[in-house]
């Protein structure tokens, strides 16, 4: 870049701790904050000795964090400053709270409700939410003996993209989805393996999605549940199936169809992760 007149000089300026002498000591050391600073040179120095400033190279030199005066110091002397200018050639490391967004190159809006990621963009926090659905089922429904049976699931508690209808869950766009899906059976009638699993495209799914329940007894009721993530594509097709190992049994639904408690008995639900 061109300059009218002295083009100005810029570098990592410190001014050094204050240096007590010692009486016959021509060496000492700098530091700035309590740390240990190497200037480049002594050139890169301005040095005031009992209110003269030194000559670099004849009056003083420097190796790493320590200046060596030509001669040693006596009581009396005063070290009054030593000014560290850094690279007048080089911008050195910025001072604190000196770089602004305007000097930043990302790309991206660059606002307070954004934050800088490592590809050198800017993002905001977070991101948009996914496609998600929560379902239940509002009245009970016979499953049969050793026969997966498709769960009618009616009571929808929310569906953000409509991507559930006719109890069919449909994968709007590919990516990772948290599933999870829940039953109660009503009234064992005798001792049973009670199975809740996912189908996609008509088969059984995946033993991630699978739960295998077993009652001893009859008379009491069995809830049931899965959860899990899997990878899924647009347009696959999820549905949640029973199975009662020996004999017919009941799926139980509820009016009520909270989203927590127990009167949601029969449900499912999923959402997409972000990535």
């Amino acid at each position: 870049m061109s300059y009218i007149g002295r083009e100005p000089q810029v570098g990592n300026f410190q001014v050094c701790d204050a240096i007590s002498v010692v009486n016959g000591q021509a060496a000492y050391t700098m530091q700035v904050s309590s740390v240990n600073v190497s200037p480049e040179t002594a050139n890169h120095m301005l040095v005031s000795l009992n209110g003269v400033l030194q000559k670099p190279g004849s009056s003083f030199t420097v190796s790493g964090s320590t200046i060596t005066f030509a001669s040693n110091l006596v009581t009396g002397d005063v070290i009054d400053f030593i000014h560290i200018l850094g690279s007048v050639l080089d911008l050195g490391v910025p001072s604190d709270s000196t770089v602004s967004l305007a000097k930043l190159t990302a790309t991206g809006t660059k606002s307070s409700s954004t934050f800088l990621r490592g590809d050198n963009t800017f993002a905001a926090a977070g991101g948009t939410n996914a496609s998600g659905f929560l379902v239940t089922k509002s009245s009970n429904q016979a499953i049969s003996a050793d026969t997966w049976t498709h769960i009618t699931l009616d009571q929808e508690i929310f569906d953000t993209d409509s991507v559930f209808a006719s109890s069919t869950f449909t994968v709007p766009s590919t990516g990772k989805y948290y599933i999870f899906a829940h039953a109660r059976i009503d009234t064992i009638n005798g001792r049973e393996n009670i199975q809740l699993a996912l189908y996609k495209g008509g088969a059984f799914y995946s033993g991630i999605f699978n739960s295998r329940d077993y009652a001893n007894d009859s008379g009491h009721e069995m809830f049931s549940h899965f959860s899990g993530i899997t990878s899924l594509t647009a347009n696959d097709e999820i549905k949640l199936y029973a199975r009662a190992s020996s004999n017919a049994e009941s799926v139980s639904g509820s009016t009520s169809g909270t989203p927590t408690g127990i009167e949601s008995y029969t449900g499912m639900g999923a959402f997409k992760l972000i990535e």
